[in-house]
C-alpha cells in the first residue's frame, strides 16, 4: 500500500461519513487528487431493503458505479451488506426485530494499492443511530464494508 493513510479506502470512507462542512472540503480535495469517486447521503428506515436501495440509488446518481455493469452493482451490494452487519451487530434485521436506523453514509471508489493490477475497490461507511422506534431509545452505531470491483 502507499505510504501514509491517504490510500486506505476504509479509513477515508469513515472519515468522509463523519466529516462536517469544514473537514469535508479538505478530504474531498484529496479524494479528487487521487481520482477516486465519492458520494454521501442520509437514510432512515425500519426496513433494510430501503437502506440498501437508498445507498445503491445514491451511488448510481453520483456516478460512483455503472448500473449497467453487474460486477459493479454486485461489489456495491456486498459492501453495503457488510457495513450493515456492523450497524446491526451481525443480525442484518431491523423492522422484524422492532429496530430502526437513522444513518448517514459515504461511498468511495478508488485504487487503494500501488499495484494498478489490484484494480478498483469500493467502500461503504455508515454511521448513525439504531434502536427501538421511539425517540431517545437508540444508540450510535457504525459499519464499514469494502469490496473489490
Amino acid at each position: 500500500m502507499t505510504k501514509g493513510f491517504d490510500r486506505k479506502i476504509g479509513q477515508q470512507a469513515i472519515m468522509y461519513a463523519f466529516a462536517e462542512e469544514e473537514e469535508e472540503a479538505s478530504l474531498v480535495s484529496k479524494l479528487t487528487q487521487m481520482n477516486w469517486r465519492y458520494g454521501k447521503g442520509k437514510v432512515g428506515s425500519m426496513e433494510l431493503q430501503k437502506i440498501v436501495a437508498a445507498i445503491e440509488t445514491s451511488a448510481k446518481r453520483q456516478e460512483i458505479v455503472n448500473p449497467d455493469l453487474y460486477r459493479e452493482m454486485h461489489a456495491l451490494y456486498h459492501a453495503i451488506i457488510e457495513a450493515m452487519h456492523g450497524v446491526t451487530r451481525g443480525q442484518v434485521e431491523l423492522g422484524g426485530m422492532l429496530r430502526t436506523a437513522g444513518l448517514r453514509f459515504a461511498i468511495l471508489r478508488g485504487q487503494p494499492f500501488e499495484n494498478k493490477a489490484e484494480g478498483e475497490w469500493i467502500a461503504v461507511a455508515v454511521y448513525g443511530t439504531i434502536g427501538a422506534p421511539v425517540r431517545g431509545f437508540e444508540h450510535e452505531a457504525i459499519g464499514l464494508g469494502i469490496n473489490h470491483i
